[in-house]
């Protein structure tokens, strides 16, 4: 189970990766797209979607089962993952690739609000 040192994660399993401009990626941990299984579809937020911490914002669906997408943090969203959506399957060839949406968090300090990675392997290691 890959968890990269340099990302953040959220408690449902998404990461969050800081860009340029204060915008950040958001995408499925790897954890989550092998409990998933084959992704088959996608449903993102829309660009200008008010996220609220926790909230769901989107949904993923497999051969398995759906899932919904929490917001990691309060934000806007300013960009989807076009490719995502003909090919959703990306997800499960690399989860730290295939970001689903770009978005702006409301405030500072992300890393007050989300896990790093050796707290989000205690956390799935707990599961």
């Amino acid at each position: 189970m890959r968890i990269p040192p340099t990302l953040l994660y959220s408690p449902q399993h998404l990461w969050a990766k800081p860009t340029s401009n204060g915008v950040w990626e958001a995408g499925i941990t790897d954890y989550a797209q092998d409990l998933l299984g084959d992704i088959v579809f996608i449903e993102p937020p829309s660009i200008g979607t008010a996220l609220a911490a926790g909230k769901t914002c989107g949904l993923v669906e497999s051969v398995k089962t759906g899932s919904d997408l929490h917001a990691l943090v309060d934000g806007d969203v300013v960009e989807i993952n076009q490719a995502l959506l003909n090919n959703p399957e990306l997800m499960n060839e690399d989860p730290y690739q295939a970001w689903i949406f770009k978005f702006t968090p409301h405030g500072d300090a992300l890393e007050n609000q989300l896990m790093s990675a050796t707290d989000y392997k205690i956390y799935i290691d707990g599961l």
